[in-house]
């Protein structure tokens, strides 16, 4: 069933998206399935999109549950949209698939307002080092049930200044400091928020 959830992944994050086929990097750890990072659109185009398929294969729980049930709890899969692309040899899929194995490795939950923080860069020469989870514009995924219909959020790259705003005020606040500067999160350069 896990390898039937990831080819649903990849034909709804296609047909969500559109376009040609993406392209793919498959990145695996240490005691667990593979993560593949999918890649839609060019770094000619205005914007690209990288998705995951393959956290969602199995749900996730509290790291603290003796037993965890197979089939219920929450699914998830990440989605970053960058101006022109970072390019995967910048290690945007790398940085992208140790996110969504955090739920394995790490008991964490994904979930909307979540803060994922590496403490290193996301990717080559970038300014960000934590992600921010919020919604975005890609539809749940039903399952047959009782599985949870997998959810697709959006990763807002952030900086260690903008990481800590959200600890102390919350991701609501920096979200509505970004708008009150005109702050664009899905450009690569972008400079932090003046908090």
């Amino acid at each position: 069933m896990t390898e039937d959830i990831v080819s649903a992944v990849r034909a709804h994050l296609h047909s969500q998206i559109g376009g040609p086929e993406p392209t793919a990097a498959s990145v695996t750890f240490l005691g667990l399935e593979p993560i593949e990072v999918l890649r839609f659109g060019s770094d000619s185009e205005a914007l690209v999109r990288y998705a995951t398929a393959g956290c969602s294969r199995h749900p996730m729980g509290d790291p603290g549950d003796l037993v965890t049930d197979s089939v219920r709890g929450p699914r998830a899969e990440l989605v970053l949209t960058l101006h022109g692309g970072a390019g995967v040899a910048s290690g945007v899929h790398r940085t992208l698939a140790v996110l969504a194995a955090a739920p394995a490795v790490e008991g964490v939950i994904l979930q909307p307002d979540a803060l994922l923080d590496l403490g290193e860069p996301l990717w080559k020469d970038s300014p960000f080092t934590a992600a921010l989870l919020g919604p975005g514009d890609i539809d749940d995924l039903p399952l047959a049930e009782p599985a949870e219909p997998v959810r697709f959020f959006e990763v807002a790259p952030i900086t260690g200044t903008e990481a800590a705003w959200v600890r102390l005020r919350g991701a609501d606040a920096l979200r509505e400091a970004w708008r009150e500067v005109g702050i664009d999160i899905r450009n690569p350069r972008r400079g932090a928020a003046q908090l």
